[in-house]
């Protein structure tokens, strides 16, 4: 790899994106990406008997989508990178439970998948892994009791309201001249952030609150 300023850096032997998958709740399946994610439940619970079991849920339902569309088992893993919005990340981690993958934990946020991307970036290349996953999920009846007001308390939101996504997602990343990447993007750099104070003042402003962190992909 190769620094460049204090932030960034390339990757000499750029991991390929392998494969990808996503599992939404029926919100997400309902907008215009609809067509565009990998499995879709119309019942926000996914059989579940809590909105953090469910999240659970489409951690796993991410990663088993994205092994089995390229035929991989979490045999063929040797990290997977997760996070999410809860206390001790508690979705991903009982999410992955089962499937026996070194594992390792990650927190930032709205920046979690980015972040855990660079992980999962750095050690494929450096060969600490042959092939490594990134995924993060949030969902929005969990998110909302940690963050907003909780469910059960019946506040009216307005119109112009953040909703917390109800999905997850994960990527498969290989050495560079692996061959299940054929024709698949590449990550050739990264940038870390920095903790900044941008003075936003209005708590319902997320999203101008948010530190950047940037994945650069190039075909």
């Amino acid at each position: 790899m190769k620094r460049i300023g204090r932030a960034s850096f390339t990757f000499s032997q750029p991991p390929r994106i392998v494969g990808c998958a996503s599992a939404v709740g029926k919100k997400e399946g309902e907008g215009p990406l609809g067509a565009s994610f990998d499995r879709v439940f119309d019942d926000n619970l996914l059989g579940e008997d809590s909105w953090e079991k469910a999240e659970s849920r489409l951690v796993t339902e991410a990663v088993t989508a994205a092994l089995e569309k390229t035929r991989l088992t979490a045999e063929d893993i040797d990290a997977i990178f997760t996070g999410d919005l809860l206390n001790q990340c508690i979705a991903s981690t009982f999410g992955m439970r089962a499937m026996g993958i070194p594992h390792v934990g990650m927190y930032g946020a709205c920046s979690t998948m980015a972040s855990s991307l660079i992980g999962a970036a750095v050690f494929t290349a450096s060969g600490a892994a042959r092939r490594s996953i990134a995924v993060t999920s949030s969902h929005f009846s969990s998110s909302e009791r940690q963050f907003r007001y909780p469910l059960q308390y019946g506040g009216q939101r307005p119109p112009t309201a953040q909703w917390t996504v109800t999905g997850s997602g994960a990527i498969i990343l290989g050495e560079n001249d692996s061959t299940e990447a054929i024709n698949r993007a590449q990550i050739t750099a990264a940038t870390i952030g920095t903790i900044e104070d941008l003075g936003i003042t209005d708590a319902n402003n997320m999203g101008a609150a948010m530190a950047p962190v940037d994945v650069k992909l190039t075909p």
